[in-house]
């Protein structure tokens, strides 16, 4: 046994981790004072802990085939500590190798402050004040948004959860609640600090107040009793799908957008964030996230038809069972979804290939899909089998898709995997629309079959958040360029 290099490996771990325990209190600061979310490659270290830091950094060996240090890192991250900084998202790691790549005799101080000129303008606001949010439903994805809201609301300038609206269960109704917020068998704990206020029926998660509404009408509702104005609404039940049904939210006082966790009906514009953003136009009040499964292979779909062209294709998704099905054999209104969902595959249908259509016009009529539902909680895959424009190589296309993934407008929406051990329950909390399953990749000619996981609770929730912040005008300039 070589003990040398045991004492160096320990050694190493032990000087890193110190580096990264360092950089906590700058990252957290930067973004409570400045509303600077900083990231590496990507991957943000918000509220993230020591060693969320060092596997970011890991990370990084995918685009430079070897690891980042957080021994180069930390130097830019304190050079951006020293300046006065407008709200942004940084990623220090394409910074380091940056400034790697102009050798060593450069200033680190000065170099950062050249780069990040066009935020080095003092400590702002992008709002001028608070936009207040209330879910209508508080449901798995109701939960999810809750979480990723009060994990967003930073110095408290920006998104602010108000409420959520919900139909009373009991008399224990707060508690319940306030209790699947705080565990969740899927996603885990609750990243804080729950507790209930039974005067303003309310949960306060992180020093957020969320008050419990209780009501089957929405037009009923006056939120500014509340003191909630202008707010975003999210319906996340599903109830209403079309404008007349979703209208009913603009009748009630304090509400001015809504935005549905679903696919919308009739003319309500479906967005599939990252990709049709044009659609979020100032005068529509009515907008749809589309669903779990266009958001995570519409974006995918669309960098390889910008590159390759796609003729035609079929798209099989394998999806988690969903609240929808039963539990054990029982009566439903859809065709195989009664049988018992933990135990059984099930072939249902998917309307993937028509949203697709909706969210990138260019592929109508080119593609067909299907759906199984299979036993498992969470985490979908989607197999998208493409023809394409021309003939093309594995390892270009990988390295296409990585490339997009790593650095392009897409980069929120596509992760890369190339892992030959990844399972689903790998990409649990992923906050991607999809993950491209590199090692799972063929191709023959110009056929070719992708891989897709997507965390059709987790990630689409955050794709939701992402649409939500547009509407808002949060919308971060991204450094460097």
């Amino acid at each position: 046994m070589n003990l040398k290099k045991q004492e160096e490996y320990f050694s190493d771990w032990k000087q890193r981790e110190e580096i990264a325990e360092a950089m906590l209190p700058i990252i957290g600061r930067l973004y409570r004072n400045h509303g600077i979310v900083i990231t590496v490659y990507g991957r943000s270290l918000v509220h993230g802990s020591m060693v969320d830091i060092l596997k970011a950094h890991r990370f990084a060996r995918q685009i430079l085939e070897n690891e980042l240090s957080v021994r180069d890192s930390f130097p830019v991250l304190q050079a951006m500590d020293n300046l006065d900084l407008a709200p942004a998202r940084i990623d220090i790691g394409k910074l380091t190798v940056r400034y790697q790549a102009q050798g060593p005799d450069h200033d680190v101080a000065d170099f950062v402050r050249r780069e990040l000129a066009t935020v080095n303008t003092g400590q702002t606001s992008l709002l001028s004040e608070p936009r207040d949010v209330v879910l209508y439903g508080f449901g798995r994805i109701g939960r999810l948004l809750a979480r990723i809201l009060v994990e967003k609301s930073g110095g408290g300038d920006k998104l602010r959860l108000r409420a959520a609206v919900v139909r009373k269960g009991g008399k224990d109704d707060l508690m319940k609640r306030a209790s699947l917020l705080r565990r969740d068998s899927v996603h885990g704990p609750f990243n804080g600090a729950i507790t209930i206020d039974e005067e303003e029926n309310a949960i306060i998660a992180n020093g957020n107040m969320i008050r419990l509404i209780y009501t089957d009408a929405p037009d009923q509702i006056d939120y500014t009793d509340y003191g909630i104005q202008n707010a975003i609404l999210i319906d996340n039940t599903g109830k209403w799908r079309d404008r007349t049904g979703l209208g009913r939210h603009l009748q009630a006082k304090g509400i001015s957008k809504v935005v549905l966790t679903a696919p919308g009906k009739g003319d309500i514009p479906n967005v599939v964030f990252g990709v049709n953003n044009q659609l979020l136009t100032d005068d529509e009040n009515i907008f749809s996230a589309a669903s779990c499964t266009t958001n995570a292979i519409v974006p995918v779909l669309k960098a390889v038809n910008d590159r390759y062209g796609v003729i035609s294709g079929h798209v099989e998704t394998c999806h988690a069972y969903t609240n929808d099905q039963n539990l054990i054999d029982n009566y439903h209104d859809k065709h195989r979804r009664g049988r018992s969902a933990p135990l059984n595959m099930v072939i249902t249908e998917t309307g993937a290939a028509s949203a697709i259509a909706k969210a990138l016009p260019e592929l109508t009529g080119r593609l067909t899909g299907n759906a199984i539902r299979v036993p498992t909680p969470n985490v979908s895959l989607a197999i998208l089998n493409l023809t394409l424009g021309e003939k093309v190589n594995r390892t270009d296309l990988n390295s296409y898709l990585r490339d997009v993934s790593l650095d392009s407008p897409l980069q929120n929406q596509i992760d890369y995997t190339n892992s030959p051990e990844a399972v689903s329950c790998d990409f649990v909390g992923s906050s991607h629309a999809g993950v491209v399953d590199s090692i799972s990749t063929i191709v023959a000619g110009d056929r070719v079959v992708l891989y897709v996981w997507y965390d059709n609770e987790f990630g689409y929730s955050s794709q939701v958040v992402r649409l939500v912040q547009n509407l808002a005008g949060l919308e971060l300039p991204v450094l460097p360029f």
